[in-house]
């Protein structure tokens, strides 16, 4: 609230110094994820002025350092300069502990969805041997247990695509055998002379 009163009082005090409105920059600070390891603060930022944000309403409005600064210490809080490289540069009033905090909870659940999002793919025939079908149905075991999604492709070749019978029991076998560590996210379809099914970790 003190931040809040003093923006307003400092854009009122402009207004009448100028004799117009302010033009004021709003910016939204909550779309995509950006990971930053350590940002300037308190008396790192050595610029003589900063845009400071109104937590708010997004309002930025360019004061002097010292007030800026001044402002955290009453509050308890930090001075962070959230965009250091802007002229001035653009900074927040924040707990800047909490808020490396929630830039590594953020850092893991990224590295998290892209994990998720890659796909293997494991290559089998309907003759396929016993031996070869364990090497590939161990390799999907390893793949998902590692978050990722495995793409079970089995390929026809000349005569063989007349009996796609033989193919689906494969790939529903290999779905079978996984039991609970595992659930279709596609599939099995055909395309061509290949089935194929794609598989995730079951949550």
């Amino acid at each position: 609230m003190r931040l809040k009163r003093y923006l307003k009082a400092f854009r009122h005090k402009r207004l009448i110094d100028s004799g117009h409105e302010p033009t004021y920059n709003r910016t939204d600070f909550s779309g995509g994820v950006r990971i930053v390891k350590h940002l300037p603060k308190n008396r790192e930022i050595k610029n003589a002025q900063v845009r400071l944000i109104d937590t708010d309403t997004g309002i930025q409005t360019v004061v002097a350092i010292a007030d800026a600064l001044k402002l955290a210490e009453e509050a308890g809080l930090d001075l962070v300069a959230v965009s250091p490289n802007s002229d001035p540069p653009v900074c927040k009033v924040l707990d800047y502990s909490h808020y490396i905090y929630n830039q590594g909870k953020l850092e893991k659940k990224a590295k998290k969805t892209v994990k998720s999002n890659v796909l293997k793919e494991l290559k089998l025939t309907p003759k396929i041997g016993e031996h070869d079908y364990q090497v590939r149905f161990q390799a999907a075991q390893k793949f998902l247990a590692k978050g990722h999604k495995v793409k079970m492709t089995v390929f026809f070749r000349g005569r063989e695509i007349t009996h796609p019978d033989v193919g689906l029991a494969l790939l529903r076998r290999v779905n079978a055998e996984l039991g609970d560590t595992a659930q279709v996210d596609h599939g099995p379809v055909f395309n061509g002379p290949t089935a194929s099914m794609v598989l995730s970790p079951k949550k």
